[in-house]
């Protein structure tokens, strides 16, 4: 059975409940909060395995939850909502989000993406160090750190995730639908914006540092980390 703690964040108590009911069936620990600053809270006393988050709620919505939440942990979050846009789909992924649903749904979905979730971040902890490192960088996915020149930059768990994976991957060229399957794990329908968005980011923090590699643009493909 499954021992894992699941934070309920949602201002719809009918929603909370048929989750936990679903939840609980499978063997997992709830705790339901309906609130933003509530789930703030919860998240740092109860140390969820996972959190899923509700965007619409009363205090604080469900982006500035996701921001305070990764400011201090990488543990994934489901986005649930009952918008559709893709505008919003990109903006939880680019806050950090593992995933996105959309209502209405059915519990049965939510309790698959859930154990797919917790696959991947479960399988990517047990794994050796995971470090790459190249001319004044360093990329360290354990620690999710970035150095340039062997200073520390401040880098988001996505943007550390996708110059990782490129950088493992030297020369190899990757489009942006293959970036948003390998690195965010999931099918994702709608544009690929947040790809760019998250290369163009990068690149602030990493243009000039070295001429023996680049974060490059193949036009009309995608994107490449290339050495030389």
């Amino acid at each position: 059975m499954a021992t894992e703690k699941i934070l309920i964040v949602d201002d719809d108590t009918n929603i909370c409940e048929l989750l936990r009911l679903y939840l609980e069936k499978e063997g997992y620990s709830t705790v339901i909060v309906n609130d933003g600053q509530s789930a703030v809270a919860a998240f740092q006393s109860e140390q969820p395995s996972i959190t899923l988050l509700d965007i619409m709620l009363p205090g604080l919505d469900g982006w500035q939850v996701c921001r305070e939440i990764r400011k201090t942990s990488n543990k994934p979050i489901i986005m649930i909502t009952a918008k559709g846009e893709t505008f919003d789909k990109v903006l939880g992924l680019e806050l950090g989000a593992d995933d996105y649903i959309v209502k209405p749904f059915e519990a049965k979905e939510v309790v698959a993406r859930i154990k797919a979730v917790l696959r991947r971040t479960s399988s990517t902890t047990a794994e050796t160090v995971k470090e790459v490192n190249f001319d004044k960088l360093s990329i360290n996915l354990t620690n999710y750190e970035l150095k340039v020149n062997g200073e520390q930059v401040d880098t988001p768990p996505k943007e550390m995730e996708l110059i990782f994976h490129l950088a493992s991957n030297p020369n190899r060229v990757f489009t942006r639908d293959q970036l948003l399957d390998e690195v965010w794990g999931f099918d994702y329908y709608g544009d690929s914006r947040t790809v760019d968005v998250h290369v163009k980011r990068l690149r602030e923090k990493l243009e000039g540092v070295s001429d023996k590699w680049e974060l490059k643009t193949v036009w009309g493909v995608g994107y490449k980390f290339e050495t030389k």
